[in-house]
């Protein structure tokens, strides 16, 4: 049965390497681990899904054909706790070193010739019922910043590109409950 329900609150968010063109989707549970955490998230999460078309149609505006000619998905979400790691998956110029001995991260950003083009999938659950995955990139840039009174969150936006042969964009899954046999009925 088909019930719909009020969706509230916010929920995590995992980011992992998305590896070559072919590859398969990893499951959920290998998805939901603490080592993919992107971060603790502050403002939720959005999905965006943007179609557009294309519409023929006659001088007189009696006959007309409408197609979709392109589609776009973007995933969104504050990204509050992170670290210098975390920057390398939102640019893909960043390069990460680690010096142990002087237990010191540097993060370089920058250099168009040092792109990766890396893609990770992303995934959502949301603290009740509903999981959305995308795989893609962060195209949208970042911004950081310290403020005196407020927790210093970073914004991502990351552009959904095909994870399969067709064309999906978004892999959204919910919970349902057990069709009965008096749903049936």
């Amino acid at each position: 049965m088909n019930k719909e329900s009020i969706v509230l609150g916010s929920g995590d968010l995992y980011c992992t390497e998305f590896e070559g063109t072919n590859a398969e989707m990893p499951t959920n549970e290998e998805l939901e681990t603490e080592e993919n955490r992107l971060g603790h998230i502050k403002g939720g999460a959005e999905i965006e899904y943007a179609p557009s078309f294309y519409e023929a149609k006659d001088d007189m505006g009696k006959v007309s054909k409408v197609i979709i000619t392109e589609e776009e998905a973007t995933m969104k979400s504050g990204i509050m706790t992170w670290c210098g790691t975390t920057l390398k998956k939102l640019c893909q110029t960043a390069r990460v070193t680690e010096d142990a001995e002087k237990k010191k991260r540097t993060v370089k950003i920058g250099g168009i010739g040092n792109a990766d083009g890396k893609r990770y999938v992303l995934h959502f659950v949301h603290k009740d019922t509903v999981d959305v995955t995308i795989v893609g990139s962060n195209q949208a840039g970042f911004t950081i910043a310290f403020a005196k009174d407020s927790e210093t969150v970073i914004d991502a936006e990351f552009k959904a590109q095909p994870m399969d042969k067709e064309g999906t964009l978004i892999l959204y899954e919910e919970d349902m409950e057990p069709i009965t046999a008096s749903d049936t009925l």
